[in-house]
């Protein structure tokens, strides 16, 4: 029996270990469609009595698809012409670099440093752009995550608490409670602060004069809507009004855009306000928050910035079980015995 026991243990780590493989590359498409599901799973409440649990998640997909396409596409042409000016002024500032009356040494270490940095950036634009059909490929995996999370969402809640063991089905319960109270928080926070990004861009573009009123307007609604797409956040924007002054010899210009929107827009506001809030709404500690985030994304990337204080919450929730438990198994030797039946005197 210890022998087929052993077996069957070995061909099930086998069986998970090939399946990890396969699902390893494809991790972060799939995270992000179930976290984005979660967010836009009360609106499918809402529509599936009316046109049923596939219609109302095909449209709400489809309706996710077509505005997230228009903004990849927005997207890629930004960064498009960002890569290429970014690219020109490297190339443009060691060129200027080299024509300053600088001691030999100094232009011959210019000389060598513009001979390894240069051609590593070009294959680093070059290798991005040739990854293309494999963010193709993680974006169709992403919306059909997305899809069949909204569609069977009633059944996949029902099979996770289905796969809670009945002697801990009572922690079981709770673990899923502060995931949920968790999740809905960074959610939350992640929501009204995108929101809170998008004004704040705008008056930066109109204080800084980066371009006019309407423009202004819609680098704001672009900040908004690249805070949900992960890597870029909203950084891009600021980013591109900083390049477009540093480009034109506007350089005080050039350093406002971008300490105005790195303090107030992104990142700075990710790992400050967010876990501020994140914490009142879970009644966390804010450090607690913060670390979680930072140590997160430091671990796992973007994913990490959601997933650090699920689990740091998890772990106080296991925390307080245990300490619980221990506190009942030493209740009944520290009880107090009670009055002796032997006569006083």
């Amino acid at each position: 029996m210890r022998a087929e026991e052993l077996v069957w243990g070995a061909v099930v780590a086998v069986i998970l270990y090939v399946a990890w493989r396969v699902v390893h590359p494809l991790v972060t498409p799939l995270f992000f469609g179930f976290v984005l599901a979660y967010a836009f799973y009360p609106l499918q409440r809402r529509l599936s009595p009316r046109l049923g649990n596939k219609r109302s998640a095909l449209l709400i997909s489809l309706s996710v698809l077509l505005v997230g396409g228009f903004l990849t596409l927005y997207l890629l042409l930004v960064s498009v012409q960002v890569a290429m000016s970014f690219y020109d002024s490297v190339v443009g500032a060691f060129n200027w670099l080299l024509t300053l009356p600088l001691p030999e040494d100094v232009l011959q270490f210019l000389q060598n440093f513009q001979g390894q940095v240069v051609p590593k950036i070009a294959d680093y634009l070059s290798e991005q752009a040739f990854s293309l059909p494999s963010y193709l490929l993680q974006l169709l995996v992403f919306f059909f995550t997305y899809y069949y999370a909204l569609a069977y969402g009633e059944e996949i809640r029902a099979q996770i608490y289905a796969l809670l063991p009945e002697k801990n089905r009572e922690l079981g319960e709770e673990i899923l409670t502060s995931v949920n109270k968790t999740l809905s928080a960074l959610i939350r926070a992640w929501l009204l602060l995108n929101v809170a990004k998008g004004i704040l861009m705008t008056i930066g573009f109109i204080i800084f004069r980066v371009s006019d009123l309407y423009t202004a307007i819609v680098a704001g609604f672009l900040t908004f809507a690249f805070s949900f797409v992960p890597l870029f956040e909203g950084w891009m924007i600021w980013l591109a009004g900083a390049i477009y002054f540093a480009i034109n010899g506007a350089y005080f210009h050039a350093v406002g855009i971008a300490l105005y929107g790195f303090f107030l827009v992104s990142p700075m506001p990710d790992y400050t306000i967010r876990p501020m809030m994140v914490a009142r709404d879970t009644e966390l500690d804010e450090t607690l928050v913060f670390v979680g985030m930072l140590g997160g994304t430091w671990a796992m990337g973007l994913k990490g910035l959601i997933i650090g204080p699920i689990v740091l919450n998890v772990l106080l929730v296991l925390l307080k079980e245990w300490k619980r438990f221990t506190e009942s198994s030493r209740r009944p030797s520290q009880a107090p015995q009670g009055p002796s039946s032997r006569p006083l005197g």
